[in-house]
Order: structure tokens, then C-alpha cells, then sequence
């Protein structure tokens, strides 16, 4: 258990950064309806470690959004993520804004 999973709001940008586990998800859980709300964006690029636990709070981060009208794309992922995103076949639902850019 090294890091810890921290995040901040940058206007409509989610930024997450260490790990996404199921050791240190509670607490964004806890927060996930106010931190996702007007998100367009979660960055993931800071994120050192995410098991399936945490994949899974992404699809639900992106899931509340929609509900709130917003699809949100995700940046910086990793090519360990997108390993876990392809292995679950996640790539419809955990879309890339780098692929557009």
C-alpha cells in the first residue's frame, strides 16, 4: 500500500493521480455524484496503478455523467489501463479524447 488516490477539479477537467484501487476508492466513491457533475473530462493520466475495482468506478464515473447529459471522454491512458479497458472489452464505454484529438 504506497500511494494514495487524490483528485482535483480543473473547471470542467476531473483530474485523478495515484492509485485506483479497491484499497483507496471509498473515498471518491463517497464523492463521486458532486465531483463528476458538468465533468467532460477525467484525466487519468496521473494514475500509477487502477485494478478492476477502479475500472469499474471509471465506467460509473462515466455513467453519472451521462445522466447529467454529459458523456465524458477520458485522457492519459495508460498502456497498462487500456490493457485492463481491452481485456474487459471496455473501449466503446471508456473512450479515449486523445484518439480525437
Amino acid at each position: 500500500m504506497g500511494e494514495s488516490l487524490r483528485w482535483q477539479r480543473d473547471a470542467s477537467t476531473l483530474l485523478l493521480s495515484g492509485e485506483l484501487d479497491r484499497d483507496t476508492l471509498l473515498s471518491l466513491w463517497q464523492q463521486r455524484d458532486t465531483l463528476i457533475k458538468d465533468v467532460q473530462t477525467i484525466n487519468v493520466a496521473a494514475l500509477e496503478r487502477v485494478d478492476t475495482a477502479g475500472l469499474a468506478l471509471l465506467v460509473h464515473l462515466r455513467e453519472i455523467a451521462r445522466a447529467q447529459g454529459i458523456t465524458p471522454c477520458f485522457s492519459g491512458i495508460s498502456d497498462k489501463l487500456q490493457s485492463l479497458i481491452t481485456l474487459y472489452n471496455l473501449q466503446q464505454i471508456i473512450v479515449s479524447a486523445d484518439k480525437n484529438a
